[in-house]
């Protein structure tokens, strides 16, 4: 994998992670202030999920460059058998 690919597969992935992270803790008002709207959350405490999603993103990618660096599965060998 090069390192242009590597940057595409590791954004793929981020932003994959990402919007599986977003609605961990999310805690609802039970009183929302006039003009707010009920689904909003109290706190978004989107800092800590980057952080959480660049931390799982990194292992992820990892994962995923082990395998293709180790040729545990080729593509080009399994897209020339089609």
């Amino acid at each position: 994998m090069g390192w242009v690919s590597g940057i595409a597969v590791f954004v793929m992935v981020w932003w994959v992670v990402l919007f599986a992270v977003l609605p961990w803790g999310i805690r609802l008002e039970t009183e929302p202030e006039k003009g707010h709207a009920y689904g909003a959350p109290k706190r978004t405490r989107l800092a800590l999920k980057l952080v959480v999603t660049t931390a799982i993103s990194i292992v992820v990618w990892l994962a995923i460059f082990l395998v293709i660096e180790a040729e545990l599965f080729s593509f080009r060998d399994w897209a020339a058998e089609m």
